[in-house]
């Protein structure tokens, strides 16, 4: 790796960079839309039920964890696409296990959800 020092205009280029993976992800990969919605649907539920500072933490946290993740399976899929675009055993592991990164996120997330959301909603049906 070539480090020829620190530059404010290196910084904001590697941002940009960053911001175009986001733009990448949301725009072309459709599990990232249903995190979207899933997202979405939380922080509305959190503001409607006035979530208290720790539980927007856990909400916030999970949700970032599972876009991190899905950033990450995409570009492990997409390399070992561009590497191997014919079936190998080896390629199929790495990307199932990437996946599974994912689903263990988004379990955790879910989980999480039930955990904050479950008792504000049923308290709304009881007296």
């Amino acid at each position: 790796m070539d480090n020829k020092g620190f530059s404010f205009r290196k910084r904001l280029t590697s941002f940009r960079y960053a911001f175009n993976g986001i733009r990448l992800l949301i725009r072309y990969e459709h599990n990232a839309w249903i995190h979207c919605f899933a997202a979405v649907c939380a922080i509305l539920a959190g503001a409607y039920f006035h979530l208290s500072q720790g539980e927007w933490i856990a909400v916030l946290v999970v949700i970032g964890g599972v876009f991190s993740a899905e950033a990450v399976n995409t570009a492990i899929e997409s390399m070992a696409d561009f590497i191997s675009p014919g079936y190998h055993e080896t390629i199929k592991k790495v990307k199932d296990l990437a996946a599974g990164a994912v689903l263990i996120w988004a379990i955790i997330a879910a989980l999480v959800g039930c955990i904050i959301f479950v008792p504000k909603i049923t308290s709304l049906f009881t007296c």
